[in-house]
């Protein structure tokens, strides 16, 4: 199954796809502006060029593991891209606290916006939640 990983934020989406077998994950390039029409079209594009079964949006809670303002906005972006993707394609949340950390740990080692190697990061998080 394809998936496809978005480390959400306003400005731009760091977005990440893996392989159809789950094994590989590989940045992509961010969309700017996820909330417009415009990105919202980008990443449905993305899900249809690719043929992505899953979206699974990173959950930016706080250290303590509680919502914040940004937990809130996202979770609103994950419904709106919900909508526009439709029942055929699940949109999912999951943790992503310290993604933007790994990924700034990576810079220079991959030519891939810090979003997108968050989002990189969050998509293997997720794939190695579900081997368990």
């Amino acid at each position: 199954m394809r998936l496809l990983a978005l480390d959400y934020g306003e400005a731009r989406c760091g977005c990440a796809l893996s392989d159809p077998t789950g094994t590989i994950v590989t940045p992509l390039d961010a969309v700017a502006r996820p909330t417009t029409k415009r990105g919202l079209a980008a990443l449905s594009r993305l899900v249809g060029e690719w043929g992505v079964e899953r979206v699974i949006v990173g959950l930016p809670l706080s250290l303590q593991g509680t919502d914040t303002e940004q937990t809130r906005e996202t979770r609103a972006f994950a419904r709106r891209l919900s909508q526009r993707l439709g029942p055929d394609v699940p949109v999912e949340m999951h943790d992503e606290r310290f993604t933007t950390r790994m990924a700034q740990r990576m810079e220079g080692e991959h030519s891939a916006s810090e979003d997108s190697r968050a989002a990189a990061h969050l998509l293997e998080s997720w794939l190695a939640g579900q081997s368990r």
